[in-house]
């Protein structure tokens, strides 16, 4: 398959492709009474464009439509009050840069072969967490975006998408805000409004704001992709702005080949291009030499997903966007059952890759934890370390390492095991450290949870001070018979509890029958 890898653009003049080649190694900036102006990293003229689409703009797509020639790729939306709870994580096995979620979740990854040409989209209705969140990526993405013309209402329900079209106002100020907040070209994509002068009026404010480029899907807000795109819409837009216009919606009139996005262009006499479904459809539409075979396609896109450890259900969704027609054949079936990756690629007979390429970054992760264990402990020269694991078999029912360590704080007149527990990033392992008197022990073996990682700790203070810890092995365990003692009294209180609610229940009864026997006797036969 020839596709182009490291695309130039072959379209703009050489000199200002050199001069865009320098900038966008040192974005260039200057102060004109006090204000910060940007100078673009990006030529937003006569590009492919990968569009913004929910689940399918993650890395994978990205990278292959990258391959295939597109010049600009955007990711999925992504919402700002999620991403200002990402801390920004350096995965050094994936060689990537992954902005993770308290839940450890990772909500956008990337990496240096897109990072000059990927622009960052976020749903925002606040400028001022929208800026956060474009401080937070800004150094690892060439621009970014506001997303003003999603119609679904898990974006317009916040104030954010297309409900923003009808507050001008909001969007002046997000946009502003952006601009002379980040060092990086920021763009916005909305739709068209119901009257061709309010649109003019709002992408002539839209551009005073001093963003890089506009991109206008050529629909209303209600209309949806059945609906015939307006092109003379986004050709008045146009004409009005002397910003880049970038034409997206022509997937369903005009996109089924590679020349067909130039007929849109003319069509539309936009700047660029921006392309969503008929590249999640088949993402060789950027492929200047036409079209490749589904199959090669998806078997690229999984290579991708498997290097970059995409996550399984993203990865099925976006082949099964690709396979559209073909999901009710053998091949979409089994695709649909996959609940893993490795399936997946089985389905895709790539299971050899799939084996070859985890065992390569199991092996990376787990030289690079060997390494950090070792850095950790020449550091924490404070600690007491032993290699050792907590195995519930070696321990009776309901007993563990944590509740031998607790009681005897309790009668030594300690404070109670405070324990810090981290995990590590490279392989989601946890390790924890316990504190008791103040002094600090863990284990240096790392575990698969968190409760696991902690009993190790505390047998690693038990060890330390030579208690016992509960094992099976370690003869009459008095914990049990505590717990015994304690069973038994729980036992004669409830019997002597069901005692009295017997006698008490017997008192009221006869009182009962008394108060009958004498109610009766008023009641006229």
């Amino acid at each position: 398959m020839a596709v182009r890898k490291g695309n130039l653009d072959s379209i703009c003049p050489l000199a200002e492709r050199m001069f865009l080649s320098f900038v966008s190694l040192s974005v260039s900036e200057h102060t004109t009474k006090g204000m910060t102006v940007n100078t673009p990293a990006l030529c937003f003229r006569s590009k492919k464009i990968l569009a913004p689409m929910v689940r399918v703009g993650t890395l994978p797509m990205r990278l292959l439509a990258l391959d295939f020639g597109a010049d600009i790729v955007y990711c999925e939306e992504l919402i700002d009050i999620k991403m200002v709870q990402c801390k920004r994580v350096v995965n050094e096995v994936l060689e990537t840069v992954d902005f993770v979620a308290p839940n450890e979740r990772v909500v956008f990854r990337t990496c240096v072969r897109e990072k000059d040409c990927v622009v960052f989209q976020m749903g925002s209705a606040d400028a001022e967490r929208a800026l956060a969140v474009a401080k937070l990526v800004e150094n690892d993405v060439a621009g970014i975006d506001v997303n003003m013309g999603c119609p679904k209402e898990y974006s317009t329900k916040g104030g954010m998408g297309a409900a923003l079209l009808s507050d001008p106002d909001k969007i002046e100020c997000i946009l502003s805000t952006l601009v002379k907040g980040i060092c990086k070209p920021v763009t916005c994509k909305i739709r068209i409004l119901p009257s061709l002068e309010d649109t003019i009026s709002l992408v002539k404010r839209i551009e005073k704001t001093g963003v890089a480029a506009i991109a206008v899907h050529g629909r209303k807000k209600e209309e949806r992709p059945q609906h015939p795109v307006h092109c003379e819409v986004i050709k008045a837009i146009s004409e009005a702005v002397s910003v880049p216009v970038i034409a997206n919606g022509g997937s369903h009139d005009f996109i089924k080949e590679y020349t067909d996005i130039e007929a849109f262009q003319q069509a539309a006499g936009a700047s660029s291009v921006m392309i969503a479904r008929a590249a999640m459809w088949n993402p060789s539409i950027f492929r200047r030499e036409g079209l490749c075979s589904l199959k090669e396609v998806m078997q690229e896109y999984i290579k991708y997903a498997v290097r970059y450890d995409n996550h399984y259900t993203n990865t099925k969704y976006c082949l099964c966007q690709m396979l559209r027609e073909q999901l009710e054949t053998t091949e979409g079936k089994k695709l649909h059952a996959a609940q893993s990756t490795q399936e997946i690629c089985e389905v895709f007979e790539m299971g050899s890759f799939y084996e070859e390429t985890t065992a390569i970054l199991e092996a990376k992760a787990s030289l690079k934890a060997k390494t950090q264990d070792e850095d950790e402990q020449m550091e924490d020269t404070d600690v007491i370390k032993m290699a050792v694991r907590f195995d519930k078999r070696e321990y009776p029912p309901q007993i563990t390492p944590k509740m031998y360590l607790l009681e005897w704080c309790r009668k030594a007149k300690h404070p109670q095991p405070v324990y810090e527990t981290v995990q590590r990033p490279l392989d989601k392992l946890f390790c924890s450290v316990v504190t008791v008197a103040e002094q600090k022990y863990r284990s240096t073996l790392w575990d698969k949870s968190k409760k696991l990682a902690e009993q190790a700790a505390a047998i690693v203070c038990l060890r330390t001070l030579g208690l016992p810890e509960g094992k099976l092995n370690e003869g009459e365990n008095h914990l049990i018979n505590k717990r015994k003692r304690e069973n038994e009294e729980f036992l004669n209180n409830k019997e002597h509890e069901d005692d009295h609610l017997v006698e008490a229940s017997h008192k009221r009864a006869h009182f009962t029958e008394g108060a009958s026997d004498s109610s009766s006797s008023e009641v006229p036969q």
